[in-house]
């Protein structure tokens, strides 16, 4: 019987032995899994203004995307007006008006008073296109053109806005 208490207290003991560090593995593992729940709570606030940061990149990208797609319109609008614009003068120094083929060299030689007249003032109306150009302020009388005698020839569309031709 001696034996048998022997026996009992060391399963007793051993019982409360592997209790114990079973406990304490228990309480170590839930420190870790504290830690790590930090860990992953401060990974999540990182990741919110990430995705916070992204948001405004993104709408950012949006608006300078209209903006380019704006820029566009213009660009291609303004090169239509410039095909038509060149249109217009080439047909003006080709064609004369009842549909023949136009010499202007032979004209100045036949008329050169009249020539030097619309070459002096095509001159002159080139000059101010490009002083337009330059950045040069619109005058009263460029903003109010609305007959074809009153606009500037040579660039209309930049001299005289709110002429409408067509």
């Amino acid at each position: 019987m001696p034996y048998l208490i022997i026996i009992l207290i060391t399963a007793i003991g051993s019982a409360g032995f592997f209790g114990y560090t079973h406990y304490t593995n228990i309480l170590e593992d839930l420190d870790a899994a504290k830690q790590d729940v930090m860990v992953a709570e401060a990974n999540n606030t990182i990741l919110e203004a990430s995705i916070e940061q992204q948001q405004q990149v993104i709408e950012k990208q949006k608006q300078e995307f209209a903006i380019i797609q704006k820029a566009n319109e213009e660009l291609v609008t303004a090169r239509k007006n410039i095909a038509k614009e060149y249109k217009d003068l080439n047909k003006r120094f080709t064609e004369s008006k009842n549909g023949q083929e136009r010499d202007i060299g032979k004209l100045a030689l036949k008329k050169s008073g009249l020539i030097e007249r619309v070459i002096n003032k095509a001159s002159v109306n080139a000059n101010r296109c490009v002083e337009i150009a330059m950045g040069s302020p619109l005058t009263e009388n460029e903003l109010n053109a609305t007959k074809k005698s009153q606009i500037n020839g040579e660039c209309p569309i930049i001299a005289n806005p709110n002429y409408r031709k067509y």
